[in-house]
C-alpha cells in the first residue's frame, strides 16, 4: 500500500478518499420509468442524495438516456452495492 491508497479491507484498497463527491451513470433505453427506477436504486442505497440533482442527457438519436447521479460516496462497498444493483436492473444496459 502506497501513501495514494486507503486499504478498505483484505485484499481491497482504492485511491479514493471517504466520504467523497462521486458520479454514477447509467445508461439505458429512453423509456417511461428508467430514471426513476435508477434514482430509486440511488436513493436505497445513498440516502441524502438529493434527486433534484439528477443530470439526464439523450443520446444523438434520442433512444438511449444517460442519468448521472453524484452522490456523497462513503465506502467503497456503498460504491460496489449501487454498481451490483444497477447493472443488475433489466432496464440499465451500461453503469458507469
Amino acid at each position: 500500500m502506497n501513501d495514494k491508497t486507503k486499504n478498505i479491507g483484505e485484499g481491497e484498497e482504492t485511491l479514493l478518499k471517504f466520504p467523497t463527491p462521486f458520479p454514477i451513470k447509467a445508461m439505458g433505453r429512453r423509456e417511461d420509468g428508467f430514471a426513476q427506477a435508477v434514482l430509486e436504486i440511488v436513493m436505497k442505497h445513498a440516502p441524502d442524495f438529493d434527486g433534484k440533482t439528477m443530470e439526464m442527457r439523450p443520446s444523438k438519436n434520442g433512444n438511449f438516456l444517460s442519468v448521472t447521479a453524484t452522490i456523497n460516496a462513503t465506502s467503497k462497498a456503498q460504491l460496489d452495492d449501487i454498481y451490483r444493483a444497477l447493472t443488475a436492473h433489466p432496464a440499465v444496459l451500461m453503469a458507469l
